[in-house]
């Protein structure tokens, strides 16, 4: 059995049929009941979504230590590990030892009761993940990481550590944080008023990253295959329960990849996840589902059974207008598709995830390859049931003179992406990639409504106390 810390998991006893044995666990108290004769703590610690139960007679112990054992106590326990008497858990443990870690208080810890709304939670957060609901987030939170790093790791993909601070701005959005160590109550000024970054670190703006997508590319011009895995930040003063300001991302950049490849990996990647969670999670969804959205392991099963649709976005605007159907957000050519579109295109007219392709150039990022038309690019988004797009990503514009006049269109200083341009001069070759939000991906596996309770600690406006 999984020993650790001079214990055994939970998890592990409730899967062993070796009864008989003297066990010990550690974790805390999440209900306890019984008389004078016995007294029955469930006790959990993070392994499992499952208690188990401790068996206490009362007579044996002294009868101070076991008022102190109350919900969120923590403790330790050794006994012998027996078949259940009752129903709802294959083993019980009949305790000879009980040693109490650390007292909760009645009165004023938060959790005494049960059924706290997920809004009091956040409020809460350096404790919720003690609760049935973050418990299991958490761990299907690990087990995705892990997923994910095994896919292409077993892909002979390399992990490349992109910067988190930045001086480039990857999705043109200006919504990003600034990174300074000037005093703000005197910050140096230029002779016309504005801010004097060539005194600051690094001697000039500098900002918290928004994407690792730039510098990706540069590693997959010398290694091939590269992925990142890290946090992103983005200052959009936005209170939605799909936006956080701190929240992970998961980038893959592939030399040699057109838009065709790249649509068969992001496919199989994001199936493989989907799999690994239904094959390795399987107690957690099913709480999930009983608790918050009785069709989550139908949806599930539904990315898994399914080829993806490869849809042209303007056949995907045709079927829109005339589908009939009243849209919040009216449907033309050249605007970016909503939520409402993109559902209704996979729930109701292909039944089947859907990967839109060739958008119009306008609405999509700078080194995004053009096609042929001069007024679509390469790129490619991939569309789920209830939450709309999971995965962006194109074939990136390899050609020196289209990306040149490309960003000089937009504006962007060649200053500030000069080595980004370097490499179109330098050996350049197609290349391709996405990327993955990885809180977007929990939603969808969980079928947490809000985005905030799939991350431990949120980052939202005004919200940084954790």
């Amino acid at each position: 059995m999984e020993l650790s810390g001079g214990r055994t998991k939970i998890g592990a006893l409730l899967k062993t049929e070796a009864t008989g044995e003297e066990v010990t666990v550690k974790g805390w108290v999440r209900t306890k009941r019984g008389n004078k004769n016995v007294a029955f703590i469930a006790l959990n610690d993070g392994s499992t979504i499952h208690n188990i139960q401790l068996v206490v007679a009362p007579a044996q112990f002294d009868e101070e230590l076991l008022k102190q054992i109350t919900t969120g106590a923590c403790v330790r326990a050794t006994g012998r590990l027996v078949e259940s008497m009752g129903s709802g858990q294959p083993v019980e443990i009949q305790v000879t030892e009980l040693e109490l870690y650390g007292t909760a208080d009645p009165e004023s810890y938060p959790l005494q009761k049960k059924g706290h709304s997920l809004e009091f939670l956040r409020e809460i957060a350096y404790l919720r993940p003690r609760t049935n609901t973050f418990g299991a987030v958490l761990r299907i939170r690990h087990a995705m990481a892990y997923a994910i790093h095994k896919y292409f790791n077993e892909k002979g993909y390399v992990y490349l550590h992109t910067p988190i601070i930045t001086g480039s701005d990857a999705e043109g959005a200006g919504q990003m944080f600034t990174v300074t160590t000037f005093d703000l109550d005197n910050v140096p000024q230029t002779e016309n008023g504005a801010v004097d970054f060539s005194q600051d670190f690094f001697g000039k703006h500098t900002n918290l990253t928004v994407s690792g997508q730039l510098e990706g590319e540069l590693g997959a011009m010398a290694l091939s295959e590269i992925y990142t895995f890290g946090p992103t930040f983005r200052a959009e003063n936005s209170n939605t329960p799909r936006h956080l300001a701190e929240f992970w991302m998961i980038e893959p950049e592939i030399a040699f990849f057109e838009l065709e490849d790249n649509m068969n990996l992001a496919e199989d990647f994001i199936k493989s996840l989907v799999r690994y969670a239904l094959d390795h999670c399987a107690d957690d969804i099913a709480f999930l589902a009983k608790m918050y959205d009785e069709e989550l392991i139908d949806r599930l099963k539904f990315v898994v059974d399914n080829d993806f649709v490869r849809l042209d976005y303007t056949e995907g605007i045709d079927i829109l207008m005339k589908s009939g159907q009243k849209f919040e957000f009216p449907v033309s050519w050249g605007l970016d598709l909503q939520s409402e579109h993109e559902r209704y295109l996979v729930e109701q007219h292909f039944k089947k995830p859907v990967i839109l392709i060739n958008y119009p150039k306008e609405i999509k990022a700078f080194y995004m390859k053009q096609n042929d038309d001069g007024k679509t690019v390469r790129a490619m988004d991939v569309l789920f049931p209830k939450i709309g797009e999971i995965i962006g990503g194109s074939q990136r514009e390899e050609n020196l003179a289209k990306l040149t006049a490309r960003i000089n269109e937009l504006g962007i200083p060649e200053k500030d992406v000069w080595w980004y341009l370097d490499t179109r001069r330098f050996g350049t070759a197609p290349h391709s990639g996405f990327g993955l939000g990885f809180e977007r991906l929990l939603l969808f596996v969980t079928g947490m409504a809000n985005i905030r309770d799939v991350i431990p600690f949120p980052r939202t406006p005004k919200n940084a106390e954790f």
